[in-house]
């Protein structure tokens, strides 16, 4: 079954990049000449995927207007031929995709945010693309996924072998070899100790699933400590019923809920980029010379 409809969990409070989120979201802090959230939104436009739903919370209201038509500027813009690409660009944010949004009203963590879109969903399966991760690839890392679900009929986790000192601030994966990049998981523990690693594969920022899931979360008990409904606790009962896969993609991640994350995510896409790329690299050979 084709999937055409992803959601972007983007409640979170960016504690990780204060003060920059205190009245800015993260996910609409820039990489070079656009904030985040929208490579993430293109990537799941570029993968066939036409229904987008962000999950919000008080305080994103600009997320919103960022994927809005705003005609005051727009009308300033039009009929100036040397502002004809901005003009491109600034309309187009509006018709990406059929973009909706919903907040999340308490903070109960990934789980509790994606059950925010059951109705959203319905009967179909599904992408999740985290708000934090921007993935920067030529074949969209959703689509990689989304391909792999239509073939096996599985979840699909996408997944990158991490450095072990690294793997416990994400999760470990029990896998095995299936075709390729995919392979079969059939455990995960989410943030282990170092005793309990089992791979060094961890979850970063994409899943697609299917509308089973659901149900699986909403039997899944909060945490004691947090408080949070983990999305991985759902996950992982798939994984036991030898229903999940994993894709171990092609693409480069930026954690953009992280301070070096996104200065690594501008530094290198600004290197790529058609309009400053090359300034930006002789600028960059002169400034390391100074330390």
């Amino acid at each position: 079954m084709k999937i055409t409809k992803a959601i972007i969990p983007a409640a979170g409070m960016g504690t990780r990049v204060l003060p920059a989120s205190k009245a800015v979201p993260k996910e609409m802090l820039n990489i070079v000449d656009k904030p985040a959230i929208q490579y993430i939104v293109e990537e799941a436009v570029a993968a066939g995927i036409t229904d987008i739903l962000i999950i919000t919370n008080r305080g994103k209201g600009v997320i919103e207007d960022h994927f809005d038509h705003a005609f005051e500027l727009e009308t300033k813009l039009e009929g100036n031929a040397s502002k004809a690409k901005i003009l491109e660009d600034v309309k187009a944010c509006a018709n990406l995709a059929n973009i909706y949004f919903i907040r999340q009203k308490e903070t109960k963590g990934l789980g509790h945010a994606v059950l925010c879109a059951k109705s959203f969903v319905g009967d179909e399966p599904f992408a999740v693309m985290y708000g934090d991760d921007v993935i920067i690839s030529e074949d969209p890392v959703v689509g990689q996924l989304c391909r792999a679900y239509e073939k096996y009929g599985h979840g699909v986790v996408g997944v990158k072998e991490v450095p072990r000192e690294d793997v416990p601030k994400y999760c470990s994966l029990d896998v095995t070899p299936l075709e390729g990049s995919t392979m079969a998981v059939h455990d995960i523990i989410e943030k282990p100790t170092p005793e309990e690693i089992m791979s060094c594969y961890s979850i970063l920022g994409r899943v697609v699933l299917p509308p089973e899931v659901f149900d699986l979360i909403e039997q899944t008990p909060p945490d004691k400590k947090s408080g949070e409904v983990y999305l991985t606790d759902a996950m992982c009962e798939l994984a036991k019923r030898g229903e999940l896969n994993a894709v171990d993609f092609d693409g480069i991640r930026y954690d953009m809920g992280n301070k070096l994350g996104i200065m690594k995510a501008n530094c290198e896409v600004a290197l790529n980029h058609e309009e400053i790329g090359e300034d930006f690299k002789e600028y960059l050979k002169e400034l390391v010379k100074t330390f």
